[in-house]
C-alpha cells in the first residue's frame, strides 16, 4: 500500500499546490481512504498473494487518485447535490463514477 498511496499523495500534493499540514493531513486521510476503498471493492481472494494484490493495485492508480481528489474537493460540501452562487452553478458527478473500471474477484462455492 505504501509506495502507491504516498505516490498518489505526492503527485495530488503537487497538483494542488499543498502546503498547509492541516490540508496534507486531510488529503493522506482521502487517499489512504480511497485506496482501502478500491482494495474492498476488487474483493480479493484468499488465494491472493501480497505480491498480487500490490501489483494489481497500480493498475488502479488513476481509480484512487480520482477518488481522492473528489473526496478531497468535497470537504466542506459534503451531500451536497447542487451550489449556485453569483451566476455560477454546481453540480457534482456521482462518486461512484470515480469507481469505474474496478470489479471485483468473484469466488465459487
Amino acid at each position: 500500500m505504501e509506495p502507491l498511496v504516498n505516490e498518489i499523495l505526492e503527485d495530488l500534493t503537487t497538483e494542488l499546490g499543498l502546503a498547509e499540514d492541516s490540508d496534507l493531513a486531510v488529503l493522506s486521510s482521502k487517499v489512504r481512504n480511497a485506496y482501502r476503498e478500491v482494495k474492498r471493492t476488487r474483493n480479493y481472494q484468499s488465494g491472493h498473494t501480497q505480491e498480487f494484490i500490490d501489483r494489481d493495485m497500480e493498475n488502479f492508480y488513476s481509480n484512487i487518485r480520482e477518488l481522492a481528489l473528489y473526496d478531497f474537493n468535497q470537504a466542506g460540501a459534503e451531500g451536497q447535490t447542487s451550489h449556485s452562487e453569483n451566476g455560477t452553478s454546481r453540480v457534482w458527478k456521482e462518486r461512484r463514477e470515480c469507481l469505474n473500471g474496478v470489479v471485483a474477484f468473484c469466488g465459487t462455492i
